[in-house]
């Protein structure tokens, strides 16, 4: 099975696991990590560098913990818009289901809401909220 996981936090293999029960051992995950901005503020700035370092770094993590846990597992860094992310790995992976994993709600970066009903909709594919 081909997982695509969007994380703005880094990952354990155990919550994937959690997440997906006895499927995480047979699947190969794609870590997108999109560039969420701290605030509107910063979004409108334009002010990409630290979102982007921040969400490559959330990238690493995931997947070499993935990797360590003998996962097969790669990643890329996103858009900072999570559905444009999503629609930009997909053309490269073809994904059969999307994990969300994101903060709570009064943690959450500019932008962070996604709305998994939407996604389903839009992308045609399970999606499964994991926070």
């Amino acid at each position: 099975m081909k997982v695509l996981v969007i994380a703005s936090e880094p990952i354990s293999a155990d919550r994937l696991r959690a997440a997906l029960g006895a499927a995480t051992d047979d699947a190969e995950v794609m870590v997108v990590a999109p560039a969420l901005h701290r605030s509107a503020l910063r979004f409108w700035l334009s002010d990409a560098d630290e979102a982007i370092r921040r969400a490559e770094l959330v990238q690493r993590e995931t997947v070499e913990g993935f990797d360590d846990a003998g996962l097969d597992a790669r990643g890329d860094t996103g858009e900072g818009d999570p559905v444009k992310a999503v629609e930009d790995v997909l053309v490269t992976f073809p994904a059969e289901r999307i994990v969300l994993f994101t903060r709570p709600v009064s943690d959450r970066r500019y932008d962070e809401g996604i709305d998994a009903d939407a996604l389903q909709q839009r992308f045609g594919l399970p999606v499964q909220r994991a926070d």
